[in-house]
């Protein structure tokens, strides 16, 4: 099979996916290896790959993701007994006597603790600081977790374009220079790029107002009522260790601290975190084993879901079959458009990011696009700065970015709908940012 034929195989099997997927016809784990599973089989029969070549493709995909699912299923357990003990309850409460209803206090608020878990750059460990804590004041409020999505994943795009960022180090590399020194080219983009995050999480909070949200809910009574709903509800809960709440308090900063600043994996901090949570919440392997089962649902659904996407990624990614679709892409470029590379590129890497894993995207088209630019005289790193920018907006909604799956899962949101929800409006931002760049000659012609 010649490279154009497994490009269109690369575009036919993303497209029957996101097809699935938005059409909730099944479930994302069965989608990923059925559909995963018949490119694999038409590579074998036509004789690109052998069978053993494919199970290795398969083997070193699974791999890639295997992290992020311990990370979402021990993260699950910890967080999940953090609301069992009633931690969250409690900061609740403190919170709520702060912002009272005010719905568009809690948007931009969600936009600051995205902003601040995103400074190490790691899309999973932000998800998992910003959204447990988020989520049940979503619910009080009867605000949608679609929203409090948009905004987080608004937050993390522009946050994303840091030095140390995955993309901007990627795109530095392909170019041979530091990634500070990316980073200072582009660094007026990101500087827009945080006042439209802002800008998001005033307008979608005044959007979620004029819904209702906010208006008749549990933060609206009297003090002494709500104290008094929060003791009974309390009194209620079997699980609730109230005299453990500083140490609870202590022990989620910790394990939070150490995603940020600890060299070790993610998961094995939620494993140490969720040792520690269920030895001094819950002694006896009776009340633990329940503890754990209770959370095991939601825990099992994502990480299949993820390791599926893996199976995914490895038969595309390590075939080489997305350098193809890139070199095809490539292709479509008119002559006399050359020279205006750098813009083509930031219209169309929103959709491009559905499509195209990180280092795809970076590796695999970013070279040969400044190939084709070079044939016009245009700047490589114009196109690099398009390239990081304008996809970095859409990073963390595209189905084949694994911390999106671990977000839509904290949620409790499908995938489809946060897709739904947020694509034209995070396409708005990206093209807004490409304006700004173009404006301020970050990019030229």
């Amino acid at each position: 099979m010649n490279e154009t034929m497994l490009a269109i195989l690369g575009f036919a099997t993303i497209i029957m996916i996101i097809v699935l997927l938005l059409r909730n016809v099944t479930v994302p784990a069965i989608a990923f290896i059925g559909v995963s599973s018949v490119t694999a089989l038409i590579l074998v029969l036509t004789g690109t790959y052998t069978i053993s070549e494919m199970g290795d493709f398969i083997s070193a995909g699974v791999k890639g993701v295997h992290s992020t699912a311990a990370l979402f299923i021990f993260s699950v357990l910890f967080f999940g007994i953090m609301t069992d003990v009633g931690m969250f309850d409690r900061i609740i409460n403190a919170l709520m006597k702060k912002v009272g209803n005010n719905v568009v206090g809690v948007a931009v608020m969600t936009c600051i603790i995205a902003m601040i878990g995103h400074l190490d750059g790691g899309g999973a460990s932000t998800f998992l600081i910003t959204i447990p804590a988020m989520l049940p004041v979503y619910k009080k409020l009867r605000m949608r977790p679609t929203t409090l999505l948009l905004i987080c994943v608004t937050a993390m795009g522009v946050m994303n374009l840091m030095p140390w960022g995955g993309p901007t180090m990627r795109s530095a590399s392909v170019l041979g220079i530091e990634a500070n020194t990316l980073w200072m080219k582009l660094l007026p983009m990101q500087i827009v790029g945080i006042v439209l995050a802002f800008a998001t999480a005033f307008f979608w909070g005044n959007v979620e107002k004029k819904r209702g949200a906010g208006a008749g809910s549990s933060i609206a009574v009297e003090e002494n009522a709500a104290v008094e709903e929060m003791a009974e509800a309390a009194a209620s809960n079997e699980l609730a260790r109230p005299q453990f709440f500083w140490f609870n308090i202590a022990l989620t900063l910790i394990v939070i601290v150490c995603l940020i600043f600890l060299k070790v994996p993610s998961y094995f901090t939620f494993m140490l975190g969720c040792v520690a949570a269920l030895l001094v919440n819950y002694p006896g392997a009776k009340l633990q084993n329940k503890i754990i089962k209770s959370h095991s649902g939601p825990a099992l659904m994502m990480a299949s879901t993820i390791l599926a996407a893996g199976v995914f990624l490895g038969v595309l990614e390590d075939s080489e079959i997305m350098n193809h679709m890139a070199n095809v892409l490539a292709q479509f470029i008119p002559q006399s458009m050359g020279r205006f590379l750098p813009l083509i590129i930031g219209v169309l890497s929103v959709p491009l990011t559905l499509m195209f894993c990180t280092d795809s995207y970076f590796y695999g088209l970013l070279p040969v696009l400044i190939g084709v630019g070079n044939n016009f005289g245009v700047d490589p790193v114009h196109i690099a700065i398009a390239m990081v920018v304008c996809r970095n907006c859409a990073t963390f909604i595209s189905p084949v970015v694994p911390a999106t799956f671990l977000g839509v899962g904290l949620a409790g949101v499908e995938i489809k709908d946060h897709i739904k929800n947020s694509f034209f409006w995070i396409w708005g931002v990206s093209l807004v940012c490409m304006l700004a760049g173009l404006l301020l000659g970050v990019i030229t012609f």
